[in-house]
């Protein structure tokens, strides 16, 4: 396996956020919402900088106040906004720090462990093929297209689910890339991105109040050591 070099971890946060009021500081589990993921960055042996890029003095406070390696970047006036896409954040995050690989993630995946992003870093050192690594999930379900055309199965074949041929989905977990392939390509995809397969129960993604209830159940379960 390839040396791995130090990793900084990007982790934009908005404090105003549409379906759930407040998502990221908003407890889960005991927690701000936030927290879990950031734990989970802090605790990986391969990333030395966690850098929130957020319109938010409250959740930079309780960033800085709550964790080691962090660094804050206010987020300036041209980016503020819920139109505002990742790639414009991205590109102003690499232009305020100084490292050659990123890893991309959000605070509203808070069952991401630390080993599935060690994992996912060591797979992407131990390759050359690829140059850009995300996360996705694994789906075994049929799909229709809006003329009724199967997707990943003939209608007219009715096999099991669980023998179809998978299709992925990209779960937005995390990403991983350099700065060189971010300034050729304006993706966090890359040209040619591997796909990393995780759990989907550890893929939950808070983006409405019934994520958010699912998010908090399977963290309850996790503290009481039954998932």
């Amino acid at each position: 396996m390839s040396t791995i070099p130090g990793i900084k971890a990007l982790v934009p946060m908005k404090g105003h956020s549409e379906r759930v009021p407040h998502k990221n500081i908003r407890p889960l589990s005991g927690k701000p919402c936030f927290h879990w993921v950031m734990e989970a960055l802090s605790k990986s042996k391969y990333i030395d900088e966690i850098v929130v890029n957020t319109d938010s003095p409250e959740i930079a406070k309780s960033a800085t106040d709550n964790f080691d390696k962090i660094t804050i970047l206010e987020r300036p006036e041209f980016l503020l906004g819920d139109m505002v896409s990742i790639q414009p954040l991205i590109e102003y995050d690499l232009s305020q720090t100084n490292g050659e690989f990123y890893l991309q993630t959000h605070s509203t995946n808070p069952l991401l462990t630390t080993e599935t992003v060690d994992n996912a870093i060591e797979a992407f050192f131990a390759q050359q093929e690829h140059d850009a690594l995300f996360s996705v999930t694994e789906v075994k379900q049929r799909y229709y297209w809006p003329d009724g055309r199967g997707v990943n199965h003939d209608p007219n074949v009715l096999i099991r689910t669980q023998d179809l041929e998978p299709i992925f989905h990209e779960n937005s977990c995390f990403y991983i890339f350099s700065r060189e392939t971010n300034y050729k390509t304006k993706s966090r995809l890359g040209s040619n991105a591997m796909m990393f397969p995780i759990d989907r129960l550890e893929a939950a993604d808070i983006d409405d109040m019934e994520d958010f209830y699912w998010a908090e159940f399977l963290m309850e379960r996790r503290l009481a050591n039954k998932l």
